[in-house]
């Protein structure tokens, strides 16, 4: 995921672009095509609240900000392709991003309402809903408001069932939980909307969703969500109108949707002079209206069955209201009782199991016209208005004739003035079509629209004729690797996945999913939060570089813990990674200093033996399981083995092989001094180029065997021999033995016989 420009890189940075790095060399030296690039989301209010209190431009804020990230991006090595460069406050980009939305609005994807919307009152702007997290601003984490405001949506809901189809195919790419947060997110619900009319109250019902219409005859109250429309309809009916006139004002000012989970929370006024009627056994039933019923979900209007449900259940109890069991279960029920069983007290219904009576009382539902099916979502159009400057000019144009009219393709980029100052200048325009004077739009769309289609620039980014290059965008996307948080997983995940299904349907690419493997990393945690400037925990890189070098911070990261699970923060280790970084570096003199000693046959096997193991488990945890920890774990045994290796053997052919093969396995990690010792083995082509090595199978499978040495009937010792030596080899490694030959005390040898890799007999006298 391309970084917000925010100034200084710190440790979490470093852990997300030092994954990406280590696959992409990875792959570079599988001899693969590999693109690896990098941008600057950008826009922003970040980079515009910083700009106001530091009396500067928020380019000119960005542009610094940008500039003295990419030079740590480049002190860390990362093998980026820097002529692919993007960043989303270009005009050269956002151009695009405009045009993309000209051509949504033209297929009648992105529409303007009057809405209540969440205002964030530190940030001066509203927010989608999936930008607020516990009633907060997910930026600065200030509460939030409602306020009414014309505004720009884009219709994602139309693609509901696509986002949600769309998991089966990266179910085995994709972590669970991402999928399962997406899932509950856009919650698709199955069930029936049940028309409850009004006692006298001619032409008016209430319509309510459930997907428990096996309840319905234990419903013995009704809630409606404080801004449900019918409680104004109704004003002249209720009797204590002014009472709840004043419930639903307390309840407009407030946000926190989670509130209603808590029983203490729960709160209602009962609607006076009115009642509905249960169109199955026409009982009359109380109307309410709560905060605990939304009017985001359903029909702002729930059917409350308090023996069964609950919320319903406490409300009930709160209240003095009636409960009624409908389902009965074998063992004594404790209310609520949410689970299967049969029915009860539903007259034509009794006896049939609950969860069979789904089916069976909507179709009755839908015979005699009490309602209908209907699949409902908990997904709402996607809010893009922002009221800010630092973002990507919405190119609309308000006509008092035309209305609503779209400015030309050939008219953008539609950027801001430079001087802030100069935007009510910029507000008085012309018509496109009649000609008369107008007004530009001044909102600023979401910086999450900039951001969700990035990744296919990337493919093209240096085409100023078109969006991009189609043949070039077939050839590279899907992302074969995508790595980023898991906290994205319902707002940039999701929203790229939607863009992506969008510009497939309008003929601008041919795949249905943007990214086809992804890695959610662990947070790296200081003091109990996640790093980050806002909450004045951050460890730079800069220190750490300067102090131990570039590779050492790298490998640490790397190999502090596997990348999906949190990693808190501790200098202790990195002193051990920059002592295998140094044993690395001297193993270079080792090897070519001659010794004394020959290296045996089982010495020899064993230590290439070990190299092939240690390609072999190094290239799955790049390839497949990502658990660089593991690698670089199976990286030191090998270093370690060549060590003991190199000093008892002037083998210099095995040592100089194992030796290059620690540097190409040790390169997505540490690539500088890899480069710096391949060069100095005398090789004239980057190692970062060299060509990975495939493990032998056959050498690791184990050849080596340990056989008994019985001498006079009886064990004296074992002796390590490769399968199938014969008794020459055999005597000669025997020969060899100090123990053994301790034993044998140079008596005479009358009798030597050897079982082929079982077992050597020696008689003495």
């Amino acid at each position: 995921m391309l970084p917000y420009p925010s100034g200084e890189l710190h440790m979490g940075h470093v852990r997300n672009y030092s994954i990406g790095d280590a696959i992409a060399r990875f792959h570079i030296m599988n001899n693969e095509n590999v693109l690896h690039p990098i941008g600057w989301d950008s826009f922003g209010l970040p980079a515009e609240n910083a700009a106001i209190k530091n009396k500067i431009h928020p380019k000119l804020w960005t542009e610094h900000n940008i500039n003295k990230m990419k030079k740590q991006f480049k002190s860390l090595g990362f093998s980026y392709d820097w002529t692919r460069e993007i960043k989303t406050s270009d005009k050269k980009y956002y151009l695009w991003t405009q045009w993309l939305f000209l051509k949504m609005f033209e297929n009648d994807l992105i529409f303007r309402k009057n809405s209540k919307v969440n205002w964030c009152n530190l940030c001066k702007t509203v927010l989608a809903n999936e930008q607020v997290l516990n009633g907060k601003c997910w930026r600065c984490n200030n509460d939030i408001e409602y306020k009414n405001m014309e505004q720009w949506f884009i219709k994602i809901t139309n693609y509901a069932n696509d986002l949600l189809n769309g998991h089966v195919n990266l179910i085995n790419h994709w972590p669970k939980q991402v999928l399962s947060m997406q899932k509950n997110w856009i919650g698709k619900s199955y069930g029936v909307e049940i028309y409850f009319k009004l006692f006298n109250i001619y032409n008016k019902k209430i319509v309510v969703f459930t997907t428990r219409p096996e309840t319905v005859f234990g419903v013995t109250f009704i809630v409606l969500a404080p801004e449900h429309k019918i409680i104004n309809e109704l004003k002249e009916y209720i009797t204590n109108y002014n009472d709840v006139s004043n419930y639903v004002f307390e309840n407009y000012k407030k946000f926190d949707k989670d509130k209603f989970l808590d029983k203490n929370n729960k709160t209602g006024v009962k609607l006076e002079g009115i009642c509905a009627i249960n169109p199955f056994n026409m009982e009359k039933i109380p109307i309410f209206v709560s905060n605990y019923s939304l009017i985001e979900y359903g029909t702002g209007a729930i059917m409350a069955v308090p023996a069964h449900d609950k919320r319903d259940f406490e409300f009930a109890n709160k209240y003095n209201i009636k409960i009624k069991q409908v389902i009965e279960s074998n063992a004594l029920i404790e209310y609520p009782y949410e689970q299967d069983g049969i029915l009860i007290n539903s007259k034509n219904f009794n006896g049939i199991n609950s969860r069979e009576a789904f089916d069976i009382i909507i179709d009755f539902i839908e015979k005699n016209n009490f309602g209908k099916k209907v699949t409902k979502f908990k997904l709402k159009d996607w809010l893009i208005s922002r009221q800010r400057y630092w973002g990507t000019p919405i190119p609309i144009i308000y006509c008092n004739d035309c209305g609503i009219v779209t400015i030309k393709e050939e008219n953008l980029p539609l950027s801001f003035p430079e001087k802030i100052d100069d935007i009510k200048k910029f507000i008085n325009t012309k018509c496109p079509k009649c000609g008369i004077n107008a007004k530009r739009e001044t909102d600023t769309m979401d910086t999450f629209l900039d951001s969700s289609w990035y990744y296919m620039r990337y493919c093209d980014a240096n085409n100023n004729k078109k969006i991009f290059c189609k043949e070039k965008i077939n050839y590279w996307m899907p992302v074969d690797q995508y790595i980023g948080g898991i906290e994205h997983a319902c707002m940039h995940l999701l929203y790229s996945r939607f863009w992506c299904k969008v510009m497939k349907d309008l003929g601008l690419i041919k795949y249905s999913e943007p990214f086809t493997n992804l890695l959610t990393q662990g947070m790296v945690t200081l003091n109990g939060y996640a790093m980050s400037k806002s909450k004045n925990n951050v460890v730079s890189p800069d220190e750490l570089i300067e102090k131990y070098g570039a590779d050492t911070v790298r490998l640490f990261i790397l190999f502090s813990a596997p990348p999906t699970k949190q990693l808190n923060w501790s200098f202790s280790g990195i002193q051990g990674c920059c002592r295998l970084i140094n044993r690395i570096w001297n193993l270079f003199y080792i090897i070519n200093t001659k010794s004394d000693l020959s290296a045996s046959e089982y010495e020899k096997t064993k230590i290439l033996k070990i190299m092939n193991i240690t390609i072999k488990k190094v290239t799955k945890c790049i390839e497949k399981t990502y658990h660089f920890n593991v690698a670089i774990s199976s990286i030191m045994e090998l270093v370690n083995s060549l060590y003991l290796y190199k000093y008892h053997s002037n083998d210099n052919n095995i040592s100089k092989n194992v030796y290059e093969t620690i540097l190409i396995l040790m390169t997505p990690f540490t690539p500088h001094v890899c480069e710096e010792l391949w060069e100095k083995l005398g090789h004239k082509k980057y190692i970062s180029f060299y060509k990975w090595p495939i493990f032998d199978e056959k050498i690791t499978i184990d050849s080596l065997i340990q056989i008994p040495v019985q001498i006079n009937g009886k064990i004296r010792g074992k002796i390590n021999v490769l399968l199938n030596d014969d008794e020459k080899k055999v005597k000669s490694i025997i020969k060899k033995n100090k123990n053994i030959m301790l034993k044998l005390n140079c008596k005479q040898i009358i009798r030597f016989a050897y079982i082929k890799n079982k077992i050597v007999t020696i008689v003495v006298k």
